[in-house]
């Protein structure tokens, strides 16, 4: 195996993390979803959408139904990061926001047009730093909009230095307590976080076949519900809203399942939703002391 280059073992600690970074860097054409969807408009998202879908898009001529389809899904996708950013209060150009495990970048070019603020991504695929940032040249925000190779759990910034994080199905990937610490770290006082994550029922009891089928999928460690609370409440983020998303769900993954780019994962999904296993939910916190 080839040795790793020194920033690269600075960033990836653990083994786990090496095996994650690899697949994204080594395999970024097999998540056919999330590049044809980009392909729509230029904002690349690695998360669900929400929202109720026009099915007239299963109607009409049948050539063109899957390209109505892609349409259609990524318009989910990005209401979804749209609710995402509704979140985040009051963000003035001035201030800086982070995205923990940014991906291709999709939202934080929509945070940079909406608020006109300062956005540094971070992920711990150099392949996706590198698309990132080459989008942010060719949409000419370069000066504001940057993408990292950091690891969210030790990130290196400023302590203080940022309004607003948020997480967008990327948690499940590592341990909370960790997380949780190092963005009440980077949080100004009164600063907001903003998670949206599937995670599994406490109240179902035991982790259904369909969320461990959904883990072993993406190589991920879904967390329970409580874990979360207990987690934001150990590193002074406190709950403001919280709110559960599956109702909002279930309909785009319905129509996922009717489109070519469909992966297999859609049915564990909906049978985990609405089983109640399984809960796509969205917590907002406070940062509260210093």
């Amino acid at each position: 195996m080839t040795a790793l280059h020194p920033q690269t073992d600075a960033v990836l600690k653990t083994e786990y993390q090496k095996s994650v970074a690899s697949y994204w860097n080594n395999n970024p054409n097999d998540d056919r979803v999330n590049t044809k969807l980009g392909e729509v408009d230029g904002l690349y998202h690695h998360h669900y959408g929400i929202g109720a879908p026009d099915l007239s898009v299963l109607e009409g001529p049948e050539e063109t139904r899957q390209e109505r389809l892609v349409k259609e899904l990524h318009r989910l996708e990005t209401a979804q990061a749209d609710l995402l950013l509704d979140q985040l209060g009051d963000v003035r150009p001035g201030d800086a926001l982070m995205d923990g495990g940014s991906g291709r970048g999709g939202t934080s070019f929509m945070a940079n047009q909406r608020f006109g603020c300062r956005m540094d991504g971070v992920t711990i695929s150099e392949y996706q730093v590198g698309f990132a940032n080459d989008q942010a040249r060719e949409r000419g925000v370069s000066d504001k909009v940057q993408f990292h190779f950091k690891n969210m759990l030790d990130t290196g910034f400023e302590t203080g230095s940022k309004r607003g994080i948020w997480t967008n199905e990327t948690t499940m990937y590592v341990d909370l307590f960790e997380l949780f610490a190092e963005f009440s770290r980077l949080l100004e006082p009164g600063g907001r976080y903003v998670c949206i994550t599937g995670c599994s029922n406490d109240v179902f009891g035991a982790r259904s076949s369909s969320v461990s089928w959904i883990d072993a999928h993406y190589g991920c460690n879904i967390h329970p519900r409580s874990q979360y609370f207990k987690a934001l409440a150990a590193n002074n983020l406190v709950p403001v809203a919280v709110r559960d998303l599956t109702p909002d769900t279930i309909p785009y993954w319905e129509l996922r399942t009717h489109s070519e780019l469909a992966t297999g994962v859609e049915k564990p999904f909906l049978t985990s939703y609405k089983e109640g296993s399984f809960q796509y939910l969205m917590i907002v916190a406070d940062k509260v002391g210093r």
